[in-house]
């Protein structure tokens, strides 16, 4: 086995021993190399070692480098940006500083300016723009007196006026004229909640529109659910527009007014009512009135801020124009608007900018250079800002050239404003005249869209301007009563001329109100100058225009004005040259009224031709196709009425021939009758209806629930035939909206005998046609009677027209009174064999005509006019009534239509001899209807323009002024204790406790004139309140009128102020008279303040002498040639009674006819001679005695009226009954 071994150990070892050789010398070798390999490495080591060194400088250099770099870019960018900014904030830099100096400034100013404008916040809002100036003047000159500082030319406006903020409200509607924008301003600034007076509705127009976005909540007075809308509004924060607030605002809302807010539970609340409500601060209310000039008590006016919204002659004009100018150059307009609005936006866009700017700076955090967002912002605001600014400058470039081309329609709108206003104050005149701007606005746009185009402007302006007027004109005649539409037409006609300076404001003052006697001079004439006459000449020299004619000319022509006062048209006379060409116009108007007033209305037409046009004074037609025609189903259509007229029956053929009948529905108004007329309401809403609601004045109450219905009837769903018709008679209870929206027509009666007579044969007369038309025998008694009582209907209704010549109460005489008439006429005619005569004067004089009748001296007028139409001479074809013989019976066998042919033949005037009347009657009617169209004018004139009339002194130094003159002629109080010990008590003599009586009255009235007068002077400063009364008094003084005041305290009299104050002190002169020299001789009985007392007492003096009991004694009357000698030992000699209807012959003694043109004479002296059992003696008229020329009054527990006197008996030669329709009386004073 070893051995074995040892052989394969051999073989292996020979195999494996050159190997291990070869393995020695390769290690060998293989070490000599790796010694080599080891040197070789480590001198790469330290090779590798220096290169590391070097890479790690290098970095380090580069690292630096780079760092070097960075820091340059950085800073090359800082001193970029450096520059952007720089050059962006360039132009904010100037502004800046400006703004820096004006911060400096004002807030050196800031005490000045907010005090400024916490007053006119506080104080101006409720005023007119014309005392918001003078009061701004005011406070302004103080606060320069005391050293206030504040900034010079500032106004509330500029200080708390946001441009931007102005710019969007007119984007909503805000009238652009500087009161309305102020307005906004202001009420935008105040703590108290607005109560805004908008007769107009523009500031209510205004609201809704910029509150519709924030969900506006529109709600009324009356409604409801009010108080939930408030809750509603309150919870949410939602603006509130109460509308059509009245002269109070409801108490409940006083947490809201008073802003009674507390917290609870850490949040604002507000109790309303029973229920506390949260407060959000989004809550605001408006309140708003159309009451023109409402009057507030102070409790409510401290609660609000009074705003006065009201339109001005300046925004009208602005409003106008833009329509005008959107009519004619719509171009134009649309693009002024987009100028507007891109100016409001750019502004507002600018404004952004630079707020951004700021907030930027403020919030930027480090260097403003390091950032970029920044830079950014400022460089794309400066691209803008810049385009802004360029896109500004085109738009002022551009707006001035459209403003250019507008002023060649500011004469349209400058019309339009006139006429505006013209039609506003006709409100004054009746409550039913109301007419709203936005129906004006609708005329307006009508009349230029129906005038021909022109190329040549100026001829376009024109015709527009003629067009316009004549068409506003016609709209509103349709509405006017026939004795406003000449009115209207003059006022329209001044308006114009005024603007234009053709008339001076002082002559129109004059021709409305006369003046004061600046000195008294001689009558030149007193022949034919009557006394009145040259009174109103002095007035008239007052005026520096008229002063040479009156002094110079008017004496060197005194032949000429003879024949120009006696002409029966001296309106249309010649003036002679070279007066013809000095006096214009307007001053021959005032030439009439001072020499023949009677004259002055047909003057005054006249004058509207020479001013406007033939067309303005001729008839406009009442067409109610036309009405029909221009209405909508959304405005009702109202028929103004007056007394006797009913327009159901026209309108009912009206409704047949548009093939309505079957759909026209009536109601008349009443209690009970609302909701009936809702359901029909809304019925005709529904199917088209014509619904007809009659005697709307009837149900007052009802009123503001048909203006609801009327205002939500929504245009989506009403049927398009449906109408709604009302009547009504004038009420200030008809609700404004209604009237301003609304379509007006007027009814009125016939006017004069033969209208009246054709009325009557038309609509009343027919219903006996068959009776007329059979054989009965009695038929023609039946014809005359009914022809002559239908004859004395037509006389009773026209004789009022005289006033009281023809009645001393104007009774409504109506078709009713005449149809039942005409009904028992027939039935006693067919009951009785003769011509109950009696029956018919007692049923038609004392029931039916008589019935209305409330004055005893009128009864007796009407029943002796009855007298010559119920009588037997009229049963005959040949009888005449009149002594012209043109209303006469006709034949027997004439039919109706004979008796209405014939009556188209009268004359369309009428004779006052019909009447009965003398024919100054016409005088007295023309005399009265000028002083009613020149009373109501100057009722319609502005209060700054009252007063006027001389100089350049304002409407309050002139009634200083006039306060003053008063004064200085006052007489002193008369000595009551002095004349109680001169006069005592005295059985015998009754008339010393009437002197004793009158002395006491004339000192009240003294003391109240005297007092008044200076606490009104003391008011004009500023010393005490200026109380309503105190207002009132003022504007009386004003106007030439006896104040409230003090003729609520004086005995009746119808003079105007210089007058009267002139009579009083004659009055009280007269006393004092009598005090000093003893009982007179003859009594001015005019001069007594109670003159029944007097004559009461003269009576008691004959009873005691003569022991009689005085209700047995009346007084007999002796009229005397001249005054007695000595006092009567019986009864009394009085003077001072002026006598109309007739006249006095001195030397007949007796009653006989006026004279032409005479309508006043004084009576003679007359003796009053107590009588025992006294009782009227043939050939004497019983005559009244009034006060006043008014002679109507208060009806008295005596029957009689408290201006009535006594009766006196006058001698005549002619029946009493002549005098009795002559309307003859006597006064004890005139009204002039």
């Amino acid at each position: 086995m070893w051995v074995h071994a040892m052989y394969k150990f051999y073989h292996v070892n020979k195999a494996v021993a050159p190997k291990k050789a070869a393995l020695k010398a390769a290690g060998e070798e293989l070490q000599a190399v790796q010694a080599m390999l080891d040197a070789a490495q480590a001198k790469m080591q330290a090779l590798l070692e220096g290169i590391a060194k070097l890479n790690a400088y290098l970095q380090e250099k580069e690292d630096e480098k780079f760092r070097m770099e960075t820091d340059i870019n950085a800073c090359l960018a800082r001193m970029d940006r450096a520059n952007r900014l720089l050059h962006g904030m360039s132009s904010e830099r100037v502004r800046w500083v400006n703004t820096i100096k004006e911060l400096a400034v004002a807030n050196v100013n800031l005490i000045g300016d907010i005090l400024l404008s916490a007053c006119a916040v506080g104080y101006i809002t409720p005023f007119t723009d014309e005392y918001r100036r003078d009061l701004l003047r005011r406070w302004i000159d103080h606060i320069k007196e005391v050293g206030v500082p504040h900034s010079e030319g500032g106004t509330p406006l500029s200080i708390l006026g946001d441009a931007v903020q102005i710019r969007t409200w007119q984007m909503y509607g805000l009238p652009r004229d500087p009161m309305s924008v102020e307005s906004a301003v202001l009420m935008s600034n105040s703590r108290r909640w607005p109560l805004i007076i908008d007769p107009q509705t523009q500031a209510n127009k205004w609201i809704r529109a910029m509150g519709k976005l924030e969900g506006l909540i529109v709600c009324k007075p009356n409604d409801r659910d009010l108080l939930r809308s408030f809750e509603s509004g309150l919870r949410f924060g939602k603006p509130i527009l109460l509308e059509n607030v009245g002269q109070e605002v409801d108490p409940a809302l006083d947490p809201v007014l008073k802003r009674q807010y507390f917290r609870q539970a850490g949040q604002l609340v507000l109790k309303l009512g029973d229920s506390i409500i949260p407060f959000m601060p989004g809550f605001r209310l408006y309140m708003t009135t159309k009451l023109p000039n409402p009057k507030y008590t102070p409790e409510t006016s401290v609660k609000v801020q009074v705003v006065n919204f009201a339109l001005v002659p300046s925004g009208l004009e602005e409003q106008l124009l833009a329509i005008v100018v959107a009519q004619e150059r719509p171009d134009l307009e649309e693009l002024r608007g987009q100028l507007i609005v891109s100016r409001a936006q750019m502004a507002q866009q600018l404004a952004e900018m630079q707020s951004d700017i700021l907030y930027g700076l403020s919030n930027s955090e480090g260097s403003p250079v390091d950032d970029l967002p920044l830079i950014l912002t400022l460089e794309a605001i400066k691209v803008k800002s810049a385009e802004i600014h360029i896109k500004v400058a085109d738009i002022e470039r551009t707006t001035i050239e459209i403003d250019e081309a507008r002023q060649d329609y500011v004469p349209v709108a400058n019309r339009g404003q006139i006429l505006f206003f013209c039609l506003s104050g006709m409100a004054n005149v009746d409550p039913m005249y109301q007419y709203s701007l936005e129906w004006f606005v609708k005329l307006f746009i009508r009349a230029m869209a129906e005038t021909e185009p022109n190329e040549d402007i100026i001829e376009r302006v024109e015709t527009i301007i003629h067009h316009f007027t004549f068409i506003l004109y016609s709209n509103v005649c349709r509405s006017l009563f026939e004795r406003h539409k000449l009115l209207f037409a003059f006022l329209m006609c001044v308006r114009i001329l005024l603007d234009k300076g053709t008339i001076k404001l002082s002559e129109f003052n004059f021709l409305l109100m006369g003046a004061k006697v600046e000195e008294e001079s001689e009558n030149p004439e007193p022949k034919w100058i009557s006394e009145r006459m040259w009174l109103e000449l002095q007035q008239l020299a007052s005026l520096p225009t008229m002063h040479e004619f009156v002094v110079d000319i008017f004496p060197q022509q005194l032949k000429f004005f003879r024949n120009y006062y006696d002409a029966w048209n001296p309106h249309k006379l010649p003036l002679p040259k070279p007066l013809d060409t000095q006096i214009d116009p307007f001053q021959k108007l005032l030439i009439v009224k001072c020499l023949r007033p009677d004259k002055l209305v047909p003057a005054m037409l006249d004058y509207v031709v020479v001013g406007l046009g033939a067309r303005f004074v001729e008839p406009q037609p009442a067409d109610l196709a036309a009405l029909y025609a221009e209405s909508d189903p959304l405005s009702p259509i109202i028929f103004v009425l007056s007394t006797g007229t009913d327009p159901a029956a026209d309108l009912l053929k009206f409704a047949d021939k548009m093939k309505m009948g079957k759909r026209f529905e009536s109601i008349s108004l009443g209690q009970g009758q609302g909701p009936l007329a809702e359901a029909m309401m809304r019925a005709g809403c529904d199917f088209g209806n014509w619904v007809f609601f009659q005697n709307c004045h009837l149900s007052p109450s009802w009123m503001p629930v048909l203006e609801v219905n009327v205002e939500h009837i929504s245009p989506e769903v009403v049927h398009k035939d449906f109408r709604l018709w009302l009547t009504s008679t004038p009420s200030p209870h008809f609700p404004v909206a209604l009237l301003q929206n609304g379509y007006k027509m007027t009814v009125e009666p016939p006017r004069g005998i033969k209208a009246n007579l054709l009325k009557a044969y038309i609509n009343q007369v027919p219903d006996f046609a068959d009776y007329i038309g059979s054989g009965d025998p009695k038929v023609p008694n039946f014809k005359w009677m009914l022809f002559s009582l239908c004859l004395f209907h037509g006389v009773v209704l026209e004789r009022r027209k005289f006033g009281p010549l023809g009645f001393n109460i104007p009774y409504e005489f109506t078709d009713g009174d005449l149809r039942i008439c005409i009904s028992q006429l027939h039935m006693f005619l067919n009951e009785y064999a003769d011509v109950p005569l009696r029956m018919l004067t007692y049923t038609a004089g004392h029931i039916n005509y008589g019935g209305r009748v409330t004055d005893d001296w009128d009864r007796r007028c009407l029943l002796f006019l009855l007298a010559d139409y119920y009588n037997l001479n009229v049963l005959s074809d040949r009888y005449t009534f009149d002594e012209s013989g043109a209303y006469k019976q006709q034949n027997a066998s004439a039919s109706i239509d004979d008796y209405t042919k014939y009556i188209r033949t009268l004359p369309l005037t009428d004779e006052p001899a019909l009447f009965g009347l003398h024919s100054n009657a016409n005088i007295s009617y023309a005399m009265s209807e000028t002083n009613t169209n020149l009373r109501t004018l100057c009722n319609l004139q502005p209060k700054e323009a009252v007063g006027t009339t001389s100089g350049d002194l304002s409407p309050e130094e002139m009634t200083e002024k006039a306060a003053k003159d008063v004064l200085d002629v006052l007489p002193a109080l008369l000595d009551v204790k002095y004349i109680s010990a001169t006069y005592p008590v005295s059985y015998k003599e009754s008339l010393n406790t009437v002197l004793v009586q009158e002395a006491i009255r004339y000192n009240k009235l003294l003391t109240v004139i005297r007092s008044s007068l200076q606490d009104l002077l003391k008011a004009l400063k500023g010393l005490v309140v200026m109380s309503e009364a105190l207002e009132s008094m003022s504007n009386s003084l004003a106007k030439n009128v006896v104040p409230v005041m003090w003729s609520s305290k004086a005995y009746p009299s119808l003079k105007p102020l210089a007058a009267w104050v002139k009579d009083m002190c004659l009055r009280v002169v007269f006393m004092q008279q009598w005090v000093d020299t003893g009982i007179p001789k003859v009594f001015w009985i005019s001069g007594f303040y109670f003159p029944q007392a007097f004559l009461t007492g003269a009576l008691q003096n004959y009873a005691r002498k003569h022991v009689i009991a005085i209700d047995t004694i009346g007084y007999a009357f002796e009229p005397m040639s001249a005054a007695p000698a000595k006092r009567p030992d019986d009864g009394c000699c009085v003077r001072g009674l002026f006598l109309e209807g007739a006249r006095w012959n001195s030397a007949e003694l007796a009653l006989e006819e006026s004279k032409p043109k005479e309508l006043y004479t004084e009576m003679a002296i007359i003796y009053m001679k107590p009588e025992r059992e006294h009782k009227l003696k043939e050939g004497l008229y019983e005559c009244p005695t009034y006060k006043t020329l008014l002679r109507a009054g208060t009806l008295s527990t005596t029957g009689h009226s408290t201006n009535y006197v006594m009766t006196i008996e006058l001698p005549t030669q002619k029946p009493q009954a002549h005098w009795i329709k002559r309307g003859v009386a006597l006064f004890c004073a005139l009204d002039y």
